[in-house]
Formats: C-alpha cells, structure tokens, sequence
C-alpha cells in the first residue's frame, strides 16, 4: 500500500498541470508504483493469492491506459515510458 506521500510525490512529477490527478501519466505512474509495491510483497509471500489478483488487475489497467495514450499522445507516451523505464508492450 502507497503512503500519501509516496502517491503525491508521484503526482507531483508526473501532473501536467496544477491540481492534475487523472491525466493518463499521472494513472500510469500510479499504477507502475504500485505494481512494483505488490510485486515486492509477493516475493516474500508467495502464497498471497488475493494480492496476486489485485496485481494482475492493476497490470491489466496499466496496459489499457497505456494503449490509450499510445494512440491519444504518441510523443508523451514515449517521453513516460523512458521516465519509468518501462518497455512498449501495447
């Protein structure tokens, strides 16, 4: 789980314009935090099956939201996979 300001630092780098915290980079970034916190947690308990569902579903948005804004802002969605260091798989 995400401190708020874990969440808000993220906000804060990604955020397109002041009070922004539902553009498709800000979700994005989100989204990658998280999936690397639970994949984290799911190295120690390999058995947690409910927080194993949860990852898949926020991975499952992540790529939606991508593929999005793949064909939304071809140049910013470049410029966000570089940022979080994430390969273009949608």
């Amino acid at each position: 789980m995400l401190s708020k300001k874990q969440k808000n630092a993220v906000i804060a780098k990604f955020a397109t314009h002041k009070d922004d915290t539902g553009s498709p980079q800000v979700q994005i970034a989100l989204l990658t935090l998280e999936v690397k916190d639970l994949t984290e947690h799911l190295k120690q308990h390999k058995k947690d099956f409910s927080s194993r569902l949860g990852l898949l579903k926020k991975v499952g948005q992540r790529r939606r939201l991508m593929r999005y804004f793949k064909k939304d802002d071809k140049k910013s969605y470049e410029k966000l996979l570089k940022q979080l260091k994430l390969k273009d798989n949608v």
